[in-house]
């Protein structure tokens, strides 16, 4: 379990910039602290370590560019400030990271993109490719779009389901509190603030408050609840104030600053707990003998080529259970091919998919990140 003292040996993290941080109570981007931001993420780039950014703001930038006195309430009328303030948004992010010889890119998503089983893994493989290119992903909820059922509600929900997404080591969500108090600091003088506790203390819903600002859909009660999601994969999570001097390194330094939530399983466990128990199988796999060796013992990808056959009826993204030749259940993993293609690829090497199916995608039927030995 991750104490604050390895937090400098993370290998990725996400990090969330709540809107009242962003735009300066309600007057704009705040550019200064952007650019201060920035700088601490993109000198963890260059150390090599993955950093993934959930940035609130669109709406509260729109409001501002558009003059109005109050957020709106309406649902049009959101979406309409945040198109309008995503614009300045991703603009200055981008601009900072191109002083640092950085890449960024913009990544929206609505809930759907994460419940649907497809396209979990296209967005994965996505935010996996950009890593990969040393690119800084730039997350927001997509509120243009999103209805009322199918939005995350807010950013500190979102930035969790990204951390189990990617499996994050790290989720550091930045506020305007300095973390988690055993009472609200603003009516209560006696309030104290939590330095570690587990995401499981059934103390925390008695702690945890709405928002106040008024800028944004968050409040301390959903950043514990992304707390305990982030968790599901293993995640540590840090709550802590933005306006801390160098906070993301002082983070990442150990130094007692904010309120550590600490994970109640490690990351494997917790991540063969969500793939083998919160998911329905929706077929098999029958591998051969080399396949059920190189998973068993060398914790590689599944090839199509160690697949005999494939029964049921699944889409890509969809959970499957792998079977020996006897019938026996060694892993369950996301495949990355529907039931007809997996049934023409059985077998046959990655160098002849184009030509079975007319296309090349993933090399790897289930990667093993996405697979698990039961």
């Amino acid at each position: 379990m991750i104490k604050r003292e390895n937090f400098k040996n993370v290998k990725r993290i996400v990090i969330k910039i709540g809107s009242s941080l962003l735009t300066k109570g309600g007057k704009g981007l705040d550019k200064v602290a952007i650019a201060a931001w920035v700088s601490q993420m993109a000198n963890l780039r260059k150390q090599g370590v993955d950093v993934i950014l959930v940035s609130s703001g669109s709406v509260a930038e729109g409001v501002w560019r558009l003059g109005l006195k109050t957020r709106p309430t309406t649902l049009h009328e959101l979406q309409a400030a945040a198109a309008v303030g995503q614009m300045g948004l991703v603009r200055v992010f981008d601009d900072n990271f191109q002083q640092h010889d950085l890449h960024a890119s913009q990544i929206l998503l609505t809930h759907d993109d994460l419940s649907n089983r497809q396209r979990y893994l296209n967005a994965r493989s996505t935010l996996l490719t950009l890593l990969n290119f040393g690119v800084v992903p730039v997350i927001n909820e997509n509120d243009t779009v999103a209805t009322e059922e199918i939005r995350f509600g807010d950013n500190d929900t979102l930035a969790a389901l990204v951390a189990n997404l990617v499996e994050a080591d790290l989720l550091i969500i930045l506020t305007d509190q300095k973390g988690l108090f055993t009472a609200d600091p603003s009516v209560n003088p006696d309030a104290t603030l939590i330095s570690e506790i587990h995401v499981d203390d059934n103390r925390l819903e008695g702690m945890a408050g709405d928002s106040r600002s008024g800028l944004g859909r968050g409040g301390m009660s959903t950043k514990v609840r992304a707390a305990r999601l982030a968790a599901r994969s293993g995640a540590a999570t840090i709550i802590a104030a933005g306006v801390t001097q160098d906070v993301i390194n002082v983070v990442l330094r150990g130094d007692e600053i904010g309120t550590h939530f600490l994970p109640n399983l490690e990351p494997l466990a917790a991540r063969k707990q969500w793939l083998a128990g919160q998911l329905q199988v929706k077929g098999q796999l029958i591998l051969d003998d080399g396949a059920v060796k190189m998973l068993k013992n060398n914790g590689k990808s599944l090839l199509a080529v160690g697949v005999k056959w494939a029964t049921g009826q699944f889409e890509r993204g969809e959970l499957v259970s792998c079977l020996n030749s006897n019938g026996i259940e060694i892993a369950r993993g996301l495949v990355n091919y529907g039931i007809e293609d997996t049934q023409k690829i059985a077998g046959k090497s990655s160098t002849e998919f184009e030509k079975l199916l007319g296309y090349a995608d993933d090399l790897e039927l289930i990667h093993r990140d996405n697979l698990v030995l039961i």
